[in-house]
């Protein structure tokens, strides 16, 4: 059964990953896998303790630490879950690249994904929303547990796994769901931006229980839905690109709300039919 997986480092930012990967592994009835990266022993790093230091120094054993610290956070939020944990001997956008062709969903936190050093050289959500093989889902802001899923639309051929996520998450959490459709223009018609009423009651017939809302944007899409999405309890976006140069350099609406977005954002892979 694919787990969801969570990496993590030292950060307060990271322990809150883990209580949402928890949660949603909790509601998903998947495992839980939790990766923190240990980079040091490519370094050549020396691993133990400095001479006439205690026992329970040095760099492994911090990184032990760490993984137990994330480990008791995921089984205090859910302890009906099986959680397991990995120190691979890697780098951290390798480790979770690696795994995320195993994963239902790899969830981070986001140290450092607001720094302009970031978004120029690449942070690891950056990388991950651009080429990981499974969604993608960057712990932001404080939690709104009831709070809109409000999932960004750009045309009507999306993939159905952008509107499948975004339903699926919803249901789960019996939030109600706003389809925000975005339109770079000065005005947009809202019978051609709102999904087609034969569409809808397609996925109203697979999800019942969700409450469904339409709103038209119109301007600079990352910041309408950063905007749009400034209560919600998740902001769900497709990523058309497979590179993080790319993404960059075509102005990545994923790219833009993983930076500036008050809510967790998920990031899906967008294939288009044809």
């Amino acid at each position: 059964m694919s787990p969801v997986v969570v990496g993590v480092d030292d950060s307060n930012e990271s322990l809150r990953a883990v209580e949402w990967a928890a949660g949603e592994a909790e509601r998903r009835r998947r495992p839980l896998r939790i990766l923190h990266a240990f980079i040091w022993p490519l370094l050549k790093a020396p691993l133990g303790p400095a001479p006439g230091a205690p026992p329970e120094a040095g760099l492994r054993h911090a990184a032990e630490r760490v993984l137990a610290k994330a480990l008791d956070r995921a089984r205090a939020v859910a302890p009906g879950v099986e959680v397991t944990t990995g120190l691979p001997e890697t780098e951290p956008v390798t480790a979770l690249l690696r795994n995320s062709h195993e994963s239902e969903l790899l969830v981070i936190g986001s140290r450092g994904l607001g720094e302009v050093g970031g978004l120029l050289l690449g942070s690891v959500g950056a990388r991950l929303a651009a080429e990981a093989a499974c969604p993608v889902l960057v712990v932001r802001g404080p939690a709104t547990p009831h709070g809109p899923v409000v999932v960004g639309v750009a045309e009507h051929d999306e993939s159905e796994a952008l509107l499948d996520f975004a339903f699926a998450h919803a249901g789960r959490t019996a939030n109600p769901l706003i389809l925000a459709h975005v339109s770079a223009g000065k005005s947009a018609a809202p019978d051609r931006t709102a999904l087609p009423e034969h569409v809808l009651a397609r996925w109203r017939e697979r999800f019942p229980a969700v409450t469904i809302d339409q709103e038209s944007l119109t301007g600079r899409p990352g910041k309408e839905l950063t905007h749009a999405a400034s209560q919600a309890s998740l902001l769900v976006v497709g990523s058309h690109h497979r590179h993080e140069l790319s993404a960059l350099l075509h102005g990545s609406v994923s790219q833009t709300v993983l930076h500036h977005a008050t809510c967790p954002v998920a990031i899906i892979q967008v294939r288009h039919a044809g």
